[in-house]
């Protein structure tokens, strides 16, 4: 994040001329609740990739206008795949769902640790339903999935990976519970276990390492029997590798724990689109600083990558980043790590901030592109360096400019940008999953 002493102040001209190129080129939109809000991103079903950011993880204005251009690139244009920042096993729960394959096995909530929110809120329930009746009527082949991209689910994908096995080969259960035996103690707090290790003469590495050959090893044989739950089943066994990996490398320091997550997502972003095969189209939900360049931002200065820019490595042209951004209102978040969520207030962005810039441009709602040569204006416009907000989970206004800005240069990190001047709070599912009620599926509503 950025420092007071990073800061380099826009000229007040410059950014005068800077809003007016932005006036220009950028289109007003209607409100995510309008029929024709989507009409607008059909310009990028070209591409094979369409990753859609968000400025906070807890705005109703970035979640239905995902869910808009999604429903609409589905609907229209063949996309296939929905991968979102969350984890494997919770979102198995709603693919499984939408799909109208047979519920999990696992008696675990989906969703359930924090920030339970997140995806347990009216804006994803509205969309996972759309899905669910989308996919109704259509061969199963053919119905568009949703699917996790994340590796903090220790616990629950190593339950899945012996369900599994208990499943379909007992002996290989056995084998399996014998080497995950290292592991199981931290499974509830899989931090914990990157601090032993640091202390540790050995690891469980090695014992997760031969659970993922073994698995597979599998998989000509399993993919006869039941294809999806294979895959599912050897996703969780590279998860269970990756989360060692990265709870270890938590202890080394922030870059190794953050590259290893962004590889791993972007990594099970291919392995998807490779089971989907020649027709794969994914749209990809997860925050600005995952989807959009890291090479254009502080965080790729410092030497972090992200999906957004390994995919862009991969897919060059067929792949399209779409940040987005707000300067005020209200947003879920907590004000600390497991803290209760809450309704705050999001301050007036700095005005030496890119926020900043696009309020002085003065619409409510905007879609700004500045792909092709024609609109090489803006795209210089937006090239100066400058602040960029970033509200995860937690958001701390009282110190705002060290825990939630950092520079960047936005026509280099995204190549559109979607911007809601004012926006409001999702609304997340009254109280927490509760241990001693069953829940419903998929929800538990």
């Amino acid at each position: 994040m950025a420092t007071s002493s990073t800061i380099e102040t826009v000229p007040l001209a410059k950014t005068d001329d800077d809003a007016a190129a932005l006036r220009g080129w950028s289109e007003a939109i209607e409100s995510p609740l309008a029929p024709d809000f989507a009409s607008p991103f059909e310009r990028f079903a070209d591409a094979r990739v369409v990753m859609l950011g968000e400025a906070t993880h807890g705005t109703s204005e970035f979640y239905r206008a995902r869910a808009a251009i999604t429903r609409r690139l589905i609907d229209r244009h063949g996309f296939n795949i929905v991968a979102v920042e969350a984890d494997w096993p919770d979102a198995d729960r709603l693919d499984r769902y939408v799909r109208h394959r047979d519920p999990s096995a696992s008696e675990d909530a989906a969703f359930a640790r924090f920030p339970t929110w997140m995806w347990r809120n009216l804006e994803v329930r509205e969309f996972i339903d759309w899905l669910h009746d989308f996919n109704a009527g259509l061969p199963f082949e053919t119905r568009a999935e949703f699917r996790g991209l994340d590796l903090y689910s220790l616990r629950s994908s190593i339950a899945a990976v012996l369900n599994y096995l208990d499943e379909i080969d007992p002996e290989q259960a056995r084998l399996a519970r014998q080497r995950y035996a290292c592991l199981t103690p931290w499974q509830d707090e899989p931090a914990g276990y990157g601090h032993w290790a640091l202390q540790a003469s050995d690891t469980c590495e090695n014992e997760a390492v031969a659970q993922l050959k073994a698995m597979l090893e599998l998989r000509l044989g399993d993919l006869e029997r039941d294809k999806d739950a294979y895959l599912d089943a050897e996703q969780n066994a590279r998860i269970v590798l990756a989360a060692e990996q990265y709870y270890r490398a938590m202890y080394r320091g922030a870059r190794e724990s953050w590259n290893l997550r962004d590889r791993h997502m972007f990594e099970t972003l291919q392995r998807l689109m490779q089971a989907r095969g020649p027709a794969a189209k994914a749209i990809v939900w997860a925050h600005n600083s995952h989807i959009g360049n890291a090479a254009a931002t502080a965080m790729g200065w410092q030497g972090e990558f992200n999906i957004g820019e390994l995919c862009r490595s991969a897919y060059r042209d067929e792949m399209v980043a779409i940040g987005f951004g707000t300067d005020r209102g209200r947003v879920a978040a907590a004000s600390d790590w497991d803290a209760p969520v809450q309704i705050m207030t999001v301050l007036p962005a700095r005005a030496d901030s890119y926020e900043h810039l696009f309020r002085r441009a003065g619409m409510a709602r905007s879609l700004t592109d500045w792909r092709g040569h024609n609109r090489l204006e803006v795209a210089h416009a937006l090239a100066a360096p400058r602040l960029e907000r970033a509200i995860g989970v937690i958001y701390r206004p009282d110190t705002e400019l060290l825990s939630h800005y950092f520079r960047a240069v936005l026509s280099e990190q995204f190549d559109a940008y979607v911007w809601f001047a004012e926006t409001t709070a999702i609304t997340p599912f009254a109280g927490a999953p509760s241990e001693d009620v069953p829940e419903t599926y998929p929800f538990g509503l």
